[in-house]
């Protein structure tokens, strides 16, 4: 096993050479990449409503962002703020699907798709931070899985707003 790691005077990130264990800086890593493609999402999506309400959720991720370094910064107003615009795009898009579906249709859609995987990485991690001995605030876990579930919902919402049928996914596996 090598003794010293090299760490770069150029290093883009001060933590980019923390232990893998620690998951730290993973986490910081995989949230900086949520709200780049939320900046990303914001920027193609038309509805201004929906544009605020992502600079919103934006800045909260990157709230989240020093979570597990420091302290958890996001209060139980913000958790209810995505918890209320989770179900709001959730009773808007509700009779458009009830079973699993495919994650296609519009760009917009599409990205919102990859923010709901990007963000059960993020729950995932967090599980797996928790089972090295580290303590999880519950308020983390809850507003990372509501990201998932919002964006999920969001992406219903902009494949109707596009005019774009969702496609049902029957699993061979799964009955």
């Amino acid at each position: 096993m090598k003794e010293k790691i090299y760490k770069s005077k150029f290093e883009a990130y001060p933590f980019l050479s923390d232990p893998s264990k620690s998951l730290e800086c993973d986490f910081e890593i995989l949230t900086d990449e949520i709200a780049s493609h939320i900046g990303l999402l914001r920027s193609i999506v038309k509805d201004p409503d929906l544009k605020s309400e992502l600079l919103a959720i934006c800045e909260l991720t990157y709230h989240i962002n020093p979570s597990l370094r420091t302290f958890v910064s996001v209060t139980e107003d913000e958790l209810l703020f995505l918890e209320e615009a989770t179900k709001r795009l959730n009773n808007e898009i509700k009779d458009r699907c009830d079973r699993f579906v495919l994650p296609i249709g519009c760009e917009s859609a599409g990205h919102a798709h990859l923010l709901r995987t990007k963000s059960k990485g993020l729950v995932r991690m967090l599980y797996r931070y928790s089972e090295g001995g580290n303590e999880v605030p519950d308020i983390l876990f809850d507003f990372c899985n509501l990201l998932s579930d919002y964006f999920f919902n969001l992406a219903l919402k902009l494949n109707y707003l596009n005019k774009v049928d969702e496609i049902e996914f029957k699993s061979r596996n799964y009955k």
